[in-house]
């Protein structure tokens, strides 16, 4: 029914607003600030909504947000492929459908686990930091020496879309390729990547450059923890891209510290915006702020996806992209 109640708790890249207006729904509330709402706002914001359009840094969508919006709740469409910001038993369990926006995140955020990985390698940052401080007297033979990336072994933990995608670019680089997920994935095993599937503890041993692409679970929290650290090469590369809380950053900062380990590219974090203590001022690290598909056209496809799951549902029909909910 189009006086059905739809709230969109942020801004987005591209009209969302004018998007719903389009086809019909014109009960629409967006927040009129570039800001995540606190907690009591978005709390009293989503009272009486039929659908609720919500970002990846709007934490802890659970019994409480449900029990705000009310019973007549049908659909919350997150901007984002993951979905770990959303209790999905209790959505499950009140037959609330949940949307993300899976295929436009792919190839950007492959992109940016490139620009981390080649950024690492080739300490990029301090290069700039170089360029841009006027201190810079000429190239000398052992100026900002970093690691190479063709021919070496890359080790992909989490081999879906977008480690396939990560996987597919290091062709272009001549790598050997290695990959761990729990259950084969063919096009990884194929030509042009022809890459080995292997166990985690296996992998990261063989490994020059370790890029992170699994969902973030209980058995994925710190996934990469002190002890995995330590059976990594001296001189590889770690990368994420995935979920902050992948990775134990308190360790992973002792590592980059004490030259366990060589370097680091994060684009995500493990108490984001945060960064764990120590992190920034390190220089074997290279930092982005989560903008792994903060493309132009990648964003508003996000927006269609978004827009498009609540549509569907509002309308009595099956979500273009629901994300799968566990048994209640």
């Amino acid at each position: 029914m189009p006086d059905q109640r739809i709230v969109i708790t942020r801004p987005l890249p591209a009209d969302a607003v004018a998007m719903f207006k389009d086809t019909g729904f014109t009960n629409v509330w967006i927040n009129p600030d570039d800001a995540t709402l606190p907690r009591a706002e978005i709390l009293e914001a989503i009272r009486g909504a039929h659908a609720v359009l919500t970002m990846p840094g709007d934490a802890d969508i659970n019994a409480e947000f449900f029990d705000a919006a009310g019973p007549q709740l049908l659909i919350v469409s997150n901007f984002a492929v993951g979905v770990d910001n959303i209790d999905l038993h209790e959505a499950a369990r009140r037959g609330i459908i949940v949307g993300h926006t899976p295929n436009a995140v792919t190839e950007p955020t492959a992109d940016i686990a490139w620009l981390l990985l080649l950024g690492a390698a080739r300490r990029a940052h301090e290069a700039q930091r170089l360029a841009r401080s006027g201190a810079w007297t000429g190239i000398g033979p052992s100026m900002l020496l970093g690691r190479r990336v063709v021919g070496k072994t890359l080790f992909i933990i989490g081999a879906g879309r977008i480690g396939q995608a990560v996987a597919r670019r290091a062709t272009g680089w001549n790598m050997t390729v290695l990959y761990h997920d729990l259950v084969p994935q063919p096009p990884m095993e194929t030509p042009p990547i022809s890459a080995r599937r292997v166990g985690l503890d296996a992998g990261l041993p063989e490994a020059d450059f370790v890029s992170l692409h699994t969902p973030l679970l209980p058995e994925t929290h710190h996934l990469i923890n002190a002890d995995r650290l330590a059976c990594m090469k001296t001189t590889a590369i770690l990368i994420n891209t995935s979920r902050g809380p992948v990775v134990d950053e308190a360790a992973l900062v002792d590592a980059l510290k004490s030259g366990r380990l060589a370097a680091a590219g994060l684009d995500v974090y493990e108490q984001e915006p945060r960064l764990q203590p120590g992190l920034a001022e390190l220089d074997n690290v290279f930092l982005m702020p989560h903008i792994g598909s903060a493309t132009v056209e990648d964003r508003r496809w996000m927006t269609e996806i978004a827009v498009n799951n609540v549509v569907a549902v509002l309308t009595g029909n099956e979500p273009p992209h629901p994300f799968p909910l566990p048994t209640p």
